[in-house]
């Protein structure tokens, strides 16, 4: 086995989730990733923990959905995530776009029914991380030898380093109350932080890590944004996302391909109109898209902003969280004629934070 698939579970458990003796651990893993998940059963076996494994087959779920139109909430899978002290989905494909088939209703009308046991997962300790495989190589345009590279390099990293590197943002973010994004002639939206948090994202929860996150307030979003990376969801490509707000939510939108995906996704419930999260890429050894939000979100020169569930941890007990069961990110590049500003004041132009040598205000 490649010795960096074990560094790769190595992180997951101690850093990303600190497995010790007698925790029950939930892998979520289809069959693509095996040695990932042999690795780790191998690491959380030297812990004392108590692994079990789920085959998250794209095959399998793709069949349920096309048979299904309306969904309940398992009660069966939802004791599992009750009982589970820790959490871990391997994110791989044999095809990318298994379920480019599944209906985009089915699929909102499968979220919500999902929604319950997703808050529980969320509760617990939890990492999603990525095994690389073939598919998601040439998704990303990649040779297989490439991307393994990709992604080992993204991945097993020194992650103290980054989060002091991050901490600099937090501290100026923090006590925030106003960000302006501003890139190109067609992004130019503000909205308030006033009492929500900013999360070091240093590759705990998400594997690879690599940004700062907040939360806006709900109803304070206001602008226009033009998303010029393309969004991958549910195996289909949505290109040139252009949304409008007012008061908060999303009054206009529209999509260079698939525009109907995104309405869907607008439309699954009240709050998939709102903004959940706004994050800024921090990772500069994520240096191309590769049509993958876990690394392309933290990609450093990128701002993205996500539609629908905030997290609770962003969201000060003076604001209300803006509740979804949908989180779907999208990635403004931030790298030329560009910046963002707190509280009026630039903190980042064309990629270069204030703190970074070469930032010219």
């Amino acid at each position: 086995m490649d010795p960096r698939i074990r560094e790769h579970a190595e992180i997951v458990v101690d850093h990303s989730t600190d497995v010790g003796a007698g925790d029950n651990v939930v892998i979520s893993a289809p069959a693509v990733a095996s040695d990932l998940a042999v690795a780790l059963h191998e690491v959380i076996g030297d812990r004392g923990a108590n692994p079990i494994y789920l085959n998250a087959d794209d095959r399998a779920k793709r069949a349920f959905l096309r048979a299904r139109e309306e969904f309940d909430t398992p009660s069966h899978e939802r004791a599992l995530m009750e009982e589970t002290d820790v959490f871990v989905h391997l994110r791989s494909s044999e095809n990318a776009t298994e379920t480019s088939d599944v209906q985009p209703e089915t699929t909102a009308a499968y979220s919500v029914a999902q929604q319950p046991i997703r808050e529980e997962r969320l509760s617990k300790r939890w990492c999603l991380t990525q095994f690389p495989a073939p598919a998601n190589a040439q998704l990303a345009g990649m040779s297989t030898e490439a991307y393994e590279n990709f992604v080992w390099d993204a991945v097993n990293k020194d992650w103290d380093e980054q989060r002091e590197h991050q901490k600099q943002l937090v501290e100026i973010l923090d006590p925030a109350d106003e960000v302006r994004i501003v890139s190109g002639e067609h992004t130019d939206v503000t909205m308030s932080v006033a009492g929500n948090s900013a999360i070091n994202d240093y590759g705990e929860n998400n594997l690879p890590g690599g940004e700062v996150f907040t939360a806006p307030v709900a109803d304070s979003v206001e602008g226009e944004v033009l998303f010029d990376k393309p969004l991958y969801h549910q195996g289909r490509e949505i290109t040139d996302v252009r949304l409008e707000f007012e008061g908060g939510e999303v009054t206009e939108h529209s999509a260079g391909t698939n525009e109907e995906l995104l309405t869907e996704v607008l439309e699954t419930d009240e709050g998939a109109s709102r903004l959940g999260e706004l994050g800024i890429g921090m990772n500069r050894d994520i240096d191309r898209f590769t049509y993958n939000m876990l690394f392309d979100e933290k990609m450093g020169d990128t701002v993205h902003m996500a539609v629908g569930m905030a997290y609770d941890e962003c969201v000060g007990e003076e604001n209300a969280v803006n509740d979804s069961a949908v989180h779907v990110d999208m990635i403004v590049d931030m790298a030329e004629d560009s910046r963002i500003e707190v509280d009026g004041n630039v903190v980042q132009r064309d990629g270069t934070f204030v703190f970074e040598s070469g930032f010219e205000d």
